[in-house]
């Protein structure tokens, strides 16, 4: 069955892809009736069932042809005419090669080896919820996106990078040094069409803007002022780092009271559930090394205010090598940047 092109003018358009929903099963069941051992089953030697998906990275490079190396393989460092430093590029709709996974391109033991190394890099409860946005985004896993491996995965240094519509996401073995995730980051979800409703139904990540929200309804009334910006919204994806001296929309977190603070911690919590907890650990770590939350601001955008109804679609939690900005109208795009050190470059 065919799908229609799906238009979205502040990402691009889709193109049509087959639904093949179903080729997880269908792989699997041909590798049992032909008594063969395919290769995504050969990373079970490599990893245990908390897995690294790194381990998996590596059966599928090896699995590649000279032919698909060509395509989609890249040195650590590779620089892409147009797009510059192509490792650590971050985009809201892409395909960061020409290849979808779900084509002819990939076998059907790759096709799963992938999609397994994506089901590592997300938290299991969050699987059902990045189909979703996956399926109403981009008509499901593998329809829109692509992959790129860039270095050596039998070496020391190498990253894996999935990209699609509403989707950056990267495995990297703590190979790039002082950075979460591997780089820079983008998630998210148009539920409802491309101008949600002020409550957003069904869009699996407003939750996070719900918590920031309730945060917001704690700060007293000299705080809410600080917090919020009458005018001036950021370019979303000008998530670049500012570093110490550099000038932070909103209240300063050294001004919340601790309870406050409290609370600020677990938004930040919810802001990283979705992710294993290596990268978890990765944020906080590089958080710590910047003075921790108490070194960020927390700033909340009166423009983009989806009904009027003072419930804050875009807000930005921002430090000195941090960066979350979340945008909401007219549907959820965030953007991430994390480091442990400020003169990271953000390549976008």
């Amino acid at each position: 069955m065919s799908r229609k092109p799906r238009v979205c003018p502040d990402c691009g358009t889709i193109p049509t892809r087959l639904d093949r929903r179903g080729f997880l099963k269908t792989a699997s069941a041909a590798a049992v009736a032909a008594g063969t051992m395919p290769v995504w089953a050969q990373a079970k030697e490599a990893s245990t069932a908390a897995s690294k998906p790194e381990s998996l990275v590596k059966v599928l490079h090896e699995s590649l042809s000279e032919r698909q190396k060509k395509k989609i393989c890249f040195a650590w460092d590779y620089q892409n005419e147009e797009k510059g430093l192509l490792r650590t590029r971050v985009e809201a709709n892409w395909q960061i090669t020409d290849e979808v996974i779900n084509s002819d391109f990939y076998t059907k033991d790759q096709q799963v080896l992938i999609r397994n190394i994506f089901n590592g890099i997300i938290q299991p409860d969050w699987h059902d919820r990045f189909e979703q946005q996956m399926e109403d985004d981009a008509g499901g896993f593998g329809e829109d996106q692509a992959i790129a491996i860039f270095g050596n995965p039998g070496g020391d240094i190498f990253e894996f990078v999935l990209t699609g519509r509403h989707m950056t996401l990267r495995c990297d073995g703590n190979s790039a040094d002082h950075v979460a995730f591997g780089g820079p980051i983008f998630y998210g979800h148009a539920a409802d069409g491309f101008n949600e409703k002020p409550d957003h139904p069904g869009n699996v990540f407003w939750s996070q803007a719900v918590a920031a929200n309730n945060l917001y309804k704690m700060l007293d009334g000299k705080q809410q002022k600080l917090a919020l910006v009458e005018k001036g919204l950021p370019t979303e994806n000008n998530v670049a780092f500012r570093g110490t001296g550099g000038q932070r929309d909103g209240i300063p977190v050294s001004e919340m009271s601790s309870d406050q603070r409290e609370e600020l911690q677990k938004v930040l919590q919810k802001l990283i559930e979705p992710y294993r907890q290596t990268d978890r650990d990765e944020v906080i770590q590089c958080l710590k090394a910047q003075g921790g939350l108490d070194a960020c601001s927390l700033a909340f955008y009166r423009e983009d205010d989806i009904g009027n109804d003072n419930t804050w679609d875009v807000w930005r939690l921002e430090g000195p090598a941090f960066v979350w900005h979340y945008r909401g109208a007219p549907h959820v795009h965030v953007w991430v940047n994390v480091a442990s050190d400020p003169s990271v470059k953000l390549n976008s």
